[in-house]
């Protein structure tokens, strides 16, 4: 690959620029992104080779969107209208049924590949990019069949490279199992976060007794609101239905609770147990 550009140079777009400089050293990476010192800081960092803008981007082999879904729902249109007919354009997003339907009828939908790498920290900017982020990560695909074979090769190619595990999923169905496995899990962690701070007020000492358990729960309440509110508003329809589905798990535990009843606690601990197994066969 030639000439590939990146648009949004922060942890998701800053680490598939590190492994493509890796993977094709002679390719040059240009990097686009609203932030202009976010540019002079990837380039300082050495994973991006030269500034552009949209209008540069009819040189492009490769596009990879790599911003908010909401500002993806904008950009990604106006990406396919610049575009050569031999270019590839991804999309990183957490969300992807409103992002298809949004260039469904767009004269180069067959040059758009949705896809959404199931990968990422809770950090973000372009220090946050790291080497290897992909590998062994799995990348879900959807709409497969809406993008041009050959196009597809050359996407494919680059995932495989990258090590990735590619699922194939309809968007409807994406955005539906995220929103529990993903969604769900951030949402948590930020409003365990907001019920610790808000009693830390009162109890200055309470970070003090917070041990690893404590960290790794609320780890992705740090994690940037600026991208997850607009996932939250595109996939609100299944988020809440988790959310539902969760609070009564809630309510439910916390009766046992008020009920004494600390043998169906210690069974309901047991049946759950069984996450050990599934996620041990995922990795």
């Amino acid at each position: 690959m030639n000439n590939i550009f990146i648009i949004g140079v922060g942890l998701i777009g800053g680490s598939f620029a590190l492994d493509i400089k890796t993977l094709y050293p002679k390719s040059t990476i240009f990097g686009i992104d609203k932030n202009d010192s976010n540019l002079d800081e990837a380039i300082q960092l050495g994973f991006i080779d030269k500034k552009a803008n949209f209008d540069d981007l009819g040189s492009a082999e490769f596009v990879i969107l790599a911003i908010p879904v909401d500002a993806t729902l904008n950009i990604l249109p106006q990406v396919l209208d610049q575009v050569s007919d031999t270019a590839i354009v991804i999309d990183t997003g957490s969300t992807k049924e409103d992002i298809c339907l949004k260039v469904k009828d767009h004269p180069k939908r067959r040059n758009y590949l949705a896809a959404h790498p199931i990968a990422g920290t809770e950090f973000s900017g372009p220090k946050a990019a790291i080497q290897n982020l992909y590998k062994n990560k799995t990348n879900i695909i959807c709409e497969v069949e809406e993008t041009a074979f050959k196009l597809q090769e050359k996407a494919l190619k680059l995932f495989s490279d990258l090590g990735m595990r590619i699922r194939y999923m309809n968007p409807k169905a994406h955005d539906k199992h995220i929103a529990y496995v993903s969604h769900l899990s951030h949402i948590s962690s930020f409003m365990l976060g907001k019920t610790v701070i808000d009693k830390e007020r009162n109890e200055r000492d309470i970070f003090d007794m917070a041990g690893s358990g404590f960290a790794s729960t609320v780890r992705l309440a740090k994690s940037s609101p600026a991208m997850w509110t607009p996932i939250f508003e595109q996939n609100k329809t299944n988020v809440i239905e988790t959310l539902d589905e969760y609070i009564s798990n809630l309510i439910h535990f916390k009766r046992l609770m008020e009920n004494d009843d600390f043998e169906a606690v210690f069974n309901e601990m047991v049946k759950t147990n069984h996450i050990k197994e599934i996620l041990n066969g995922i990795q």
